[in-house]
């Protein structure tokens, strides 16, 4: 077998990222060696390589789908917001400067199409299949002249395409129709068909409207995806915080008011439940470190944005951004600053992780990413942090609570630890901890040992269970992934498709793109 598929969507978040990682799980169990790809992706949360590469932690998870070790071949541009209008471009896993977002599809952007071009060959020219992740949607006309994500790739890889639509949005039929009647001819010859996604109810009553847009594009439907729950799997930016709650779409997708990260659903293994709240700090990044959390029993973990909110939490984490200075203000003028402190001194647990950590030190030199020099910080740990231009990527492994642990660093900020007690790569003062490691609570002894002292200085009667595996849980979400694709698409015809593209002579859908003809 030979080959590869795109996997677009009618709109952002419409479960490309979910679907991608399905199709990859079920070839590989078919014994087909497949990778993931994604050109360009525009992510908070991004994942460390073996070889030290930045790379969006998507394709890590559709790495791990597909039973291969994830390298920056399968991202090879990542991009970091910093604000509405500019982000950190990071180019084979390492950051090449700031652009915005004029600049990069003024030009930056279209010249990147012979380096991602040559990544995606290099995949093929190990794998049997590659199955590649589109972004946003194809049918952004303003933005078709420099694409290299979506039909851009398909083009140069001659490579089918497959469009999921979110049916719980509403309004499927319509996407499908127009994202493809807005593409010029040369793109519409790629658009295989379509995939429905999240779909709840008696699939029968939605056969007609797959008959009647067979009819009217002449294309098939490759399955109906049923709405799962639970699956927890990694996000791009589906909880992106806003600075404002009227700037939803610049900033993120979800309000978090009340927000809780999806867990088992199991009583706790002790007697009390322990509550986590995460501080939804604006440019979050990383906030599925809190994940392995959620899939304890008994954990209830929620985000929240009030100083009011932190009363009755046993835990306050705050969590990783890509703003350290400006998520250190909006924790002042919302009052949860001086609630971090107060809990601090009635030895009340608090965690910060990365830019979180940074902002529970006694101060701040930052001239490369706010460029605003001197700030203090909440002083609640003796750690004085200076940015370097250079950003330390790495994947650290050691010991703390007596236990194993792993994770990865992703950080322009470095520490300079003057006391307390070692933890990780940082410290810890009282009940107050703080380290650079993304991704140290999946270590399951390690999370076990750290749960238990949180709940003994919260006063709670909580114990974590003994035999939560994280990684394992992973994999069963995962295999769920590869199951839905198995059971409820055209897996014969999807075969089909990665083996000998795109079928011959399908139809122009008018009117195309603008200027376009048939």
């Amino acid at each position: 077998m030979s080959g590869g598929l795109l996997v677009a969507g009618t709109t952002s978040d419409a479960g490309k990222s979910v679907v991608t990682a399905g199709i990859c799980r079920w070839l590989v169990r078919r014994g087909v060696k497949v990778a993931p790809f994604k050109a360009q992706n525009m992510s908070l949360n991004s994942f460390v390589t073996r070889e030290g590469a930045e790379i969006g932690r998507a394709q890590a998870m559709q790495a791990q789908a597909a039973r291969v070790e994830p390298t920056a071949l399968m991202n090879p541009v990542l991009l970091k917001p910093g604000s509405d209008r500019s982000s950190q471009v990071v180019l084979m896993g390492r950051p090449v400067g700031e652009m915005s977002a004029r600049g990069y599809h003024g030009g930056r952007q279209e010249a990147l199409l012979g380096t991602v071009v040559d990544c995606l060959e290099q995949l093929r020219g190990t794998y049997d299949a590659v199955i590649c992740e589109g972004a946003g949607s194809p049918a952004e006309i303003n933005l078709r002249r420099t694409d290299i994500v979506n039909m851009g790739i398909a083009r140069a890889a001659h490579f089918p395409v497959v469009v999921v639509g979110d049916i719980d949005r509403g309004g499927v039929f319509a996407s499908f129709f127009g994202t493809t009647a807005l593409l010029d001819a040369e793109d519409q010859s790629l658009i295989a068909g379509y995939l429905v996604n999240k779909f709840r109810g008696d699939v029968s009553l939605l056969e007609p409207g797959l008959e009647m847009l067979r009819g009217i594009t002449g294309r098939q439907t490759y399955g109906v995806l049923p709405f799962a729950h639970g699956l927890g799997i990694d996000e791009e930016d589906g909880m992106g915080v806003p600075p404002a709650r009227t700037q939803l779409r610049a900033w993120g997708r979800v309000s978090l008011r009340g927000a809780v990260r999806e867990s088992v659903v199991a009583p706790p293994h002790g007697d009390d439940v322990l509550r986590v709240a995460v501080c939804a700090v604006p440019l979050m990044s990383n906030f599925t470190d809190v994940d392995a959390l959620a899939a304890e029993p008994g954990v209830v973990v929620r985000f929240v944005d009030r100083a009011e909110e932190l009363a009755d939490a046993d835990l306050v984490i705050v969590p990783g951004t890509r703003g350290t200075v400006n998520a250190l203000a909006w924790l002042r003028e919302r009052g949860l600053a001086d609630a971090l402190v107060r809990r601090a001194a009635e030895g009340r647990p608090v965690l910060g992780i990365c830019g979180g950590f940074q902002i529970l030190g006694e101060h701040i030199e930052d001239d490369v990413e706010s460029r605003a020099g001197h700030i203090d910080g909440l002083g609640l740990l003796p750690v004085r942090i200076r940015f370097d231009r250079e950003k330390t990527l790495a994947r650290p492994a050691g010991e703390a609570l007596g236990a194993p642990v792993e994770g990865y660093e992703i950080h322009h900020g470095v520490a300079d630890v003057r006391g307390g007690e070692p933890f990780l790569d940082g410290c810890r003062v009282g009940a107050v901890w703080g380290t650079h490691w993304h991704g140290s609570l999946e270590s399951d002894e390690f999370r076990r040992r750290f749960l238990t002292e949180v709940a003994r200085a919260a006063g709670r009667r909580f114990v974590p269970a003994p035999d939560t595996g994280f990684a394992a849980l992973r994999e069963e979400q995962l295999d769920r992934l590869g199951d839905l694709i198995e059971e409820h698409a055209d897996t014969d015809a999807l075969l089909r498709l990665i083996e000998s593209g795109a079928p011959s002579g399908l139809p122009f859908i008018a009117p195309g793109a603008p200027g376009a003809r048939a």
